[in-house]
């Protein structure tokens, strides 16, 4: 992970985060990602992080937000070009260094049931499955 920094996603550089995440199979056609990118970089409570490469390209990025009990991270995503050098356990890393400047004491992530790697990833740097179920509900829809 030779010169790579992390640190805020640069505005300039929010089309290239919606390119990785899409290149890594994050995006789901029912969201929008860069409108995701751009409510976290305004919120209060969330931003993304980005690891730049020497020349300040985009080398992968990691959304992380906070309810002021839990912190979560998405868009964990590494180009191709700089996998299998720790860069994901760098990104995995500000975010939770994020997280702790806020006094957030746990933090939370999905993955999907199909991912296995990427399961075992976070796995073998001690995230546990949590036994929970996750419930979803569109908000643009109304109860009968």
């Amino acid at each position: 992970m030779t010169d790579l920094r992390v640190t805020e996603l640069p505005e300039e550089l929010l089309d290239a985060a919606v390119g990785l995440w899409q290149q890594a199979g994050l995006t789901r056609p029912w969201n929008d990602p860069l409108e995701d990118c751009r409510r976290a970089l305004t919120g209060e409570e969330s931003t993304v992080l980005a690891a730049l490469d020497a020349a300040g390209e985009l080398a992968g990025t990691v959304m992380v937000g906070q309810d002021g009990h839990r912190g979560w991270i998405y868009y964990l995503a590494v180009d191709q070009r700089h996998q299998d050098q720790g860069l994901g356990k760098a990104l995995l890393a500000g975010a939770e260094h994020w997280l702790r400047g806020r006094g957030v004491p746990k933090l939370m992530l999905m993955v999907r049931q199909e991912n296995a790697g990427v399961q075992d990833f976070y796995r073998a740097l001690g995230y546990t499955d949590q036994d929970t179920v996750v419930l979803g509900r569109w908000l643009d829809t109304e109860l009968d």
